[in-house]
């Protein structure tokens, strides 16, 4: 309980991010400034975040966790000493969402070897979801289990039918897209290099 009120889900992620951003960042020795730049978010918001006053968007903190070198899953984990670490589906972090049904949902990730994260995704008809280039050296791989997923990377379009899986360097825009009439499902995992 937090000031009379129970905790929800969504403070505990504020309370895990705004501690882990403050740790990451003094561990990689970074002033506020200096992680400002690097990740092209505002010095402000970074203090707000390292306060818990706010939860910033997915964008922000993609490009918060692309710039400490460490995975999202890191910034938002409230437990991370465990050596074996099962994760129930109702801990899962659901992170995107839209009206139609669409969403994604951070199932797991691990910092062996530079971060590592396995993504559970669904995309209604219609929906889609773009990112930003990647540190080079991030690589996402991916499978879908229903439906057939448009992945537009860079300027190139490609067809991922049901059964078939992908793999890419993620360092360049691209865009999951369900331009078909049922829904799209795919298993993702995104590798990210570690901070040098």
């Amino acid at each position: 309980m937090m000031d009379g009120m129970p905790v929800t889900d969504l403070d505990q992620l504020t309370q895990s991010l705004a501690r882990n951003l403050k740790r990451w960042r003094n561990e990689r020795g970074y002033t506020l400034d200096a992680l400002a730049a690097r990740a092209g978010v505002s010095r402000g918001m970074i203090i707000q975040i390292e306060q818990a006053r706010t939860n910033p968007s997915v964008g922000t903190t993609v490009k918060l966790a692309d710039a400490l070198g460490v995975s999202i899953t890191t910034l938002l984990d409230y437990e991370q000493e465990a050596r074996v670490r099962l994760v129930p589906p109702e801990q899962a972090v659901r992170m995107w969402s839209t009206e139609a049904g669409s969403h994604t949902v951070l199932l797991v990730g691990t910092e062996a070897r530079g971060p590592l994260e396995l993504w559970d995704w669904r995309l209604m008809p219609g929906d889609g979801s773009s990112s930003d280039p990647h540190p080079a050296g991030t690589f996402e791989l991916l499978r879908v289990t229903a439906g057939e997923l448009t992945l537009v990377i860079g300027d190139r379009t490609h067809t991922v039918p049901t059964g078939t899986s992908a793999a890419f360097e993620a360092n360049t825009p691209h865009t999951y897209r369900n331009d078909g009439d049922v829904p799209v499902e795919m298993t993702m995992a995104v590798s990210v290099p570690p901070a040098r």
